[in-house]
């Protein structure tokens, strides 16, 4: 089985400024990496530019074993690669939740029948069968955050890109969106301030600094509770 996604010296220029330099990645098949670090790091930048939103300024960017760099090359592999947006509202834009859970099976050849089929099945998954009828500007923040995931799980991806999944979220919709994930058989990219999430569900993490990455480690500390943590490797804070 070929790699899902690999970076080889991967570089982003932004008003002439480096936000990528020279990053190096392997997300290998069923693996779930976490990068993390500060706000304006470059996190998010680095999912977009995985599927083709942002344009490279240098390096590699390989989608399952093929190189990528023109908008045509990505194209095919988006379908694959489910992603999660920072803000849901960027990312619903049909105006019942079931036409939006649909909207990217009926655009990938799935027939009006199938495509709604694998949407509901998609929502009753989330524990959120409910909403499909729902108007998706009046649900709530993490409702909309299940929904948009449950577009992603009707694509059925290889690989799924998190942006801050626990954004907005409350904790009965938080414990759904978890289960949810913990169950997702493929690859995971996620990136998140949520030191718990993190721990929860990731095999493996990198911290960005300074536009590159570096490798973490997921440390528990004692405190009252056992607390867990990602760190630069080689840091014992």
């Amino acid at each position: 089985m070929s790699v899902p996604v690999e970076l080889l010296d991967l570089s982003v220029r932004r008003e002439g400024s480096l936000v990528l330099d020279g990053v190096n990645l392997t997300l290998a098949a069923g693996e779930r990496l976490a990068i993390v670090g500060p706000n304006g790091a470059g996190k998010t930048t680095l999912l977009r530019t995985i599927v083709g939103l942002e344009r490279a300024a240098g390096g590699q960017i390989r989608l399952f074993g093929t190189d990528c760099a023109r908008e045509r090359d990505f194209r095919p592999f988006r379908p694959r690669i489910g992603f999660l947006f920072q803000d849901s509202d960027d990312q619903l834009f049909c105006p019942v939740v079931i036409e939006d859970v649909a909207f990217g099976p009926m655009n990938t050849g799935c027939t009006e029948a199938e495509a709604l089929a694998r949407a509901q099945a998609a929502l009753d998954a989330l524990g959120i069968g409910h909403l499909a009828e729902r108007v998706c500007h009046r649900l709530s923040g993490g409702e909309k955050r299940l929904v948009c995931l449950a577009g992603l799980f009707a694509l059925q991806p290889d690989v799924l890109m998190l942006d801050e999944p626990t954004n907005g979220v409350d904790a009965e919709n938080g414990r759904r969106l978890r289960a949810a994930l913990a169950g997702f058989p493929g690859a995971m990219l996620l990136v998140s301030h949520d030191d718990a999430f993190v721990a929860e569900l990731a095999t493996r993490a990198l911290v960005m600094e300074g536009g590159r990455l570096v490798p973490g480690a997921i440390h528990a500390h004692p405190h009252y509770h056992s607390h867990r943590h990602v760190h630069a490797a080689g840091t014992d804070e």
